[in-house]
């Protein structure tokens, strides 16, 4: 799972849902695809969370350097 990028375990999310939206796979297949779904929903929210930490801090370090207008012409 960990291999895959965040958009391709989207991809896979919406496959997996546009399937088992049509009701016609068996319970078994169901059950395995909802499985499946559950890790892909987990692992694209961990990248969301893991994303937005970084850039929390990325911006909670970012120090803003007044403009003064030198160099200006």
């Amino acid at each position: 799972m960990e291999t895959t990028t965040f958009e391709e375990s989207i991809a896979q999310l919406e496959a997996i849902v546009t399937q088992l939206e049509r009701g016609d796979v068996p319970l078994e297949e169901a059950l395995t695809a909802f499985q499946k779904g559950m890790e892909l929903s987990k692992h694209c929210q961990d990248t969301l969370t893991k994303a937005e930490k970084t850039l929390t801090k990325v911006m909670s370090e970012d120090e803003e350097v007044p403009f003064t207008g030198e160099g200006e012409a």
